[in-house]
């Protein structure tokens, strides 16, 4: 948690492009939340042509839409900053146009989401939960990424 779904639709984006976004938003969830780099994912998909229609009619502009699932108890004020912080990323490092960036948060119950086969923390208990893990899940956790593509504390700390 949180999963980050980005949509790309009427353009391409390299591989190149693709881990710079992913990297970012991971960066900007763990920067506006607290919560541990390692909980974040990214997925990229891409509509075949003729999949993608707003207002009832074929999209024929350049667009991502990134939707994230993520754990509810953050703040209305937490969520708009990462929204606008998300928009701005994708946007810089895309070359989307700024209204082709549509950006969704979900609050989920954390009591109803399960990573790494662990029914997840409330926000702000991330340590703890971590902490009773096995010792070979911790260290496995905390090693996934790549250390400089985030500024996650390792044992992490939620608002």
């Amino acid at each position: 948690m949180p999963t980050y779904v980005c949509t790309v639709s009427g353009t391409e984006l390299d591989d190149g492009k693709k881990m710079r976004i992913a990297r970012e938003i991971t960066r900007l969830h763990t920067q506006y939340t607290s919560a541990p780099h390692f909980f974040a994912q990214v997925f990229f998909t891409k509509p075949a042509r003729g999949d993608h229609f707003i207002a009832g009619s074929p999209a024929e502009t350049e667009s991502i839409f990134v939707r994230g699932d993520i754990r509810g108890g953050r703040t209305k004020a937490v969520k708009r900053k990462l929204v606008a912080a998300i928009v701005d990323a994708v946007h810089r490092l895309s070359g989307i146009p700024l209204s082709g960036v549509w950006v969704y948060l979900n609050d989920m119950p954390p009591s109803q989401m399960a990573e790494f086969g662990h029914i997840l923390p409330e926000p702000g208990t991330e340590k703890e939960w971590l902490d009773a893990l096995p010792a070979a899940e911790r260290e496995r956790m905390r090693n996934l990424g790549d250390a400089s593509a985030s500024a996650a504390p390792r044992s992490g700390s939620a608002r």
